[in-house]
């Protein structure tokens, strides 16, 4: 089974660093978002450090949608990390902005970067179902909040783009 993601992959899957997360978090120029978009780091499925993240996001996903709704002028760039399952009975997850709930109770949202292995592109509208969200994220006054299994990862990149990372969040890492 392949698994692929933007910030995290499954067993033998890859981690590619997602262009919203370059952009909007790491402030990164273009040039050099491309550059981190190909730091591949393979993740397993039972990785306990991954898992912990993800339980961890799903858990305050109210937080999310608290702000989501709220409307503040200090927030912004509400993003969710996304599993989408895959036709050889993989997964990729792979973050979603615009997200807009809908009439079903289901969402929409359009792809933050570039899927690897799913069809589409950046800018595409997709849909999804609350339980396969496995992160989220969004800006508060220009720092990080959320983002937990991008946290775990910090350890897997370059220096410099963890270091941007970091001293972007809202709340230091444990």
């Amino acid at each position: 089974m392949t698994t692929t993601v933007s910030l995290f992959s499954g067993r033998r899957g890859r981690l590619v660093l997602a262009a919203l997360a370059g952009v909007m978090v790491l402030g990164l120029s273009m040039a050099r978002i491309r550059a981190v978009e190909e730091h591949i780091v393979p993740i397993n499925s039972a990785d306990a450090e991954m898992n912990a993240a993800i339980a961890k996001a799903r858990a305050s996903l109210p937080t999310f949608w608290a702000s989501y709704e709220g409307h503040k002028a200090s927030e912004s760039g509400h993003s969710l990390k996304v599993r989408f399952a895959l036709p050889d009975s993989g997964v990729e997850h792979i973050w979603i902005v615009d997200v807009k709930k809908l009439t079903d109770g289901s969402y929409s949202g359009r792809f933050a970067n570039t899927p690897d292995q799913l069809v589409g592109c950046i800018g595409d509208v997709t849909e999804f179902n609350e339980a396969d969200i496995s992160d989220w994220l969004f800006l508060r006054n220009g720092k990080v909040v959320g983002g937990e299994t991008i946290r775990v990862l910090l350890k897997d990149l370059p220096k410099e783009d963890a270091d941007a990372f970091r001293a972007r969040l809202e709340m230091p890492l444990n």
